[in-house]
């Protein structure tokens, strides 16, 4: 009878840990879903510009949540795609990464933070001219 207890027990938590799986896989086509990204830099460039304004610590904060997204959009980049991509070359180092979110914000203030941040990553993924 244990036994049998145990053996329910434990279908029963393969069952929920298989819906719980299921239930993470995207339904449909790839392309088509949506994600709410989080944190610091899920917000406006004006905010960035505003937050950021002669405080090098808050910007710092913005910077590690770029290299945090990047991080993760190279993580999820299918097999083959983008797996020598350095986001952090010699060519292109942090303070020049920084001062491009800068200026992209600057550009564009009505843009979402982590707009410049894919426009870098699109940046750091071209050859080097």
């Amino acid at each position: 009878m244990i036994a049998n207890c145990l053996k329910s027990h434990h279908m029963r938590a393969i069952a929920i840990l298989c819906s719980a799986a299921a239930g993470a896989l995207p339904a449909g086509p790839a392309g088509a879903q949506t994600v709410k990204i989080v944190g610091i830099g899920a917000s406006s460039c004006q905010y960035f510009l505003r937050e950021t304004n002669g405080k090098p610590e808050a910007e710092k904060n913005f910077f590690a949540w770029a290299q945090g997204y990047m991080s993760g959009l190279l993580l999820r980049a299918p097999p083959g795609k983008d797996e020598d991509l350095d986001l952090a070359p010699d060519a292109y180092p942090s303070l020049k990464q920084a001062e491009f979110l800068r200026s992209f914000c600057t550009r564009n203030p009505d843009a979402d933070f982590s707009d410049g941040v894919n426009d870098l990553y699109r940046t750091l993924r071209a050859p080097p001219s």
